[in-house]
């Protein structure tokens, strides 16, 4: 441009003026519900933990494609932004990685599920270091199975130890069968390179092979662990992950993408069985029981704690990477989910179990109700349960009747209310029960328990105005029950 006074500049060429082109559309993977469930849920644990960092992946088994993708980073002022794509971050994976050790010993006919093996009380030494259980259990002797669901180091170093500390390229080769040596190929930009090390390197020593066993010396994207652990759900298929439908001009499709299979058999039959009943085995017997105890479907899963270092930390910070992979439900899955939080130094929680695993139990809790649920194979959760918590709910009495009618919520009436037009339903001893709520054109009436659209219907029909904050059902009104109605005042209903 050149200047001509006055503030006016004019084209200094006009020839390389470029006339508008109207853009393609891209459509997506991506489910905006499942993006929103994923973020909340990492989010909320980003904020209870104060977290450093944390991704939450979520993948249609079947397919590959990405149903959600989210990626929570801790900027300076504390807030937590969308800075990074840690899904795509190459990091220690952790115990999660320990499905890759036994799928290797299992394959090779090394061992069976039932081999036992010596978890020396959680400490061991080999190459002049020792190999520590993360979590104190006290164990001896324990059937791999076992091993696996406690998820020991030590288990799993001396299985490396025993079959392949002689040839570990063999144990390498596994590796490279599973992709684990390669970029994911998603199409997406910023894909970081795997960092595994090869006997022969210079970074290879005698504690290498041990330490990479369980998920040390090594890094892989927290999206390559999504496609190993979602080839188990998938029969040993592993897909490929995309997060591009389609790319539509003027309405017409262009380019379709599809599925595609990367490796149509990550093991034999056999062996993915048995993976599949180590996987079950977690969320039954393992580290995972606590987080599916009461859980409405079989989930099957492997929780990771890694400690990890970086220019920023070191060792001597305790700083862990929390992480939790696998697959629901587990006899027909649908969706493959990996959670990964890197906590700050010195957290006073950091297992997988307790910060990742909550995580992933929500999006899946969420997700089961929204799509599993409707399956053939659905399973209900218990229709009783221990709660001492005190409730209140109100309603219009057509509403409330139907929800009695289909759930069964009351059997108990304080009062006569077959012809009442409004009812409060409320946890007494020995049951539930409703009783009238009672209000006249004078009096404010008591709102507590009412949902938003009922509370407004009765206030603006007296002649009030409303005013709002929070979501959920009515816990606090600005103007007493029993008050006098002035035509035109403003009431402020607080919900929970």
């Amino acid at each position: 441009m050149r200047s001509i006074g006055g503030g006016v500049s004019v084209p200094v060429d006009e020839s390389y003026e470029i006339e508008p082109e109207n853009g393609k559309d891209i459509i997506t993977t991506l489910d905006i519900h499942i993006q929103e469930i994923s973020e909340n849920a990492l989010m909320k644990m980003m904020l209870q933990n104060q977290a450093e960092y944390g991704c939450a992946i979520v993948m249609e088994v079947k397919t590959g494609k990405i149903k959600a993708i989210a990626n929570l980073g801790r900027r300076n002022d504390s807030a937590y932004w969308e800075n990074l794509n840690y899904a795509l971050s190459p990091t220690e994976p952790g115990s999660t990685f320990k499905l890759a050790t036994i799928m290797a010993v299992l394959e090779d006919k090394k061992a069976t599920l039932n081999t036992p093996v010596n978890l020396e009380g959680g400490t061991w030494k080999v190459a002049n270091r020792t190999v520590y259980d993360s979590e104190t259990h006290g164990r001896y002797d324990v059937t791999l199975q076992q091993a696996f669901e406690l998820s020991s180091n030590v288990g799993m170093a001396k299985l490396a130890m025993s079959y392949y500390s002689a040839t570990p390229s063999k144990f390498l080769k596994h590796l490279e069968t599973l992709g684990v040596t390669d970029k994911t190929g998603i199409d997406l930009a910023g894909e970081g390179k795997p960092i595994v090390y090869k006997p022969g390197s210079k970074y290879w020593s005698n504690a290498t092979l041990p330490w990479m066993s369980f998920g040390y010396g090594l890094a892989i994207t927290p999206l390559r662990t999504a496609m190993l652990y979602n080839a188990v759900a998938n029969k040993g298929v592993m897909m490929k992950p995309y997060l591009v439908n389609s790319v539509v001009e003027d309405g017409t499709i262009i380019k379709q993408f599809v599925p595609q299979v990367v490796n149509e058999r990550i093991c034999s039959e056999t062996t993915l069985k048995q993976l599949k009943v180590c996987l079950e085995g977690v969320c039954i017997n393992g580290t995972a029981k606590r987080l599916f105890e009461n859980a409405a479907y079989k989930a099957a899963g492997k929780t990771g704690t890694a400690l990890v270092a970086d220019g920023k930390f070191t060792y001597a910070d305790k700083v862990y990477q929390s992480s939790f992979a696998g697959y629901f439900p587990a006899e027909n899955p649908q969706y493959t989910i990996v959670v990964i939080i890197r906590n700050k130094p010195h957290a006073a929680r950091f297992y997988g179990a307790d910060v990742a695993g909550p995580v992933w139990k929500e999006i899946a809790d969420r997700l089961y109700t929204l799509h599993v649920r409707e399956s053939a194979t659905k399973q209900y959760a218990s229709l009783t349960a221990n709660d001492s918590t005190p409730f209140t709910y109100a309603g219009a009495e057509q509403d409330v009747a139907y929800l009695n009618k289909h759930l069964q919520l009351y059997k108990n009436n304080t009062t006569s209310v077959q012809y009442a037009e409004w009812l409060q339903v409320q946890k007494q001893q020995g049951g539930v029960a409703a009783s009238l709520l009672k209000y006249n054109e004078a009096t404010v009436p008591n709102l507590i328990g009412l949902g938003l659209k009922d509370a407004t219907y009765l206030c603006e029909n007296l002649g009030m105005q409303v005013q709002v904050r929070g979501k959920g059902k009515v816990k606090e009104q600005s103007i007493a029950a029993g008050a006098t109605i002035q035509k035109g005042t403003t009431i402020t209903l607080i919900l929970n």
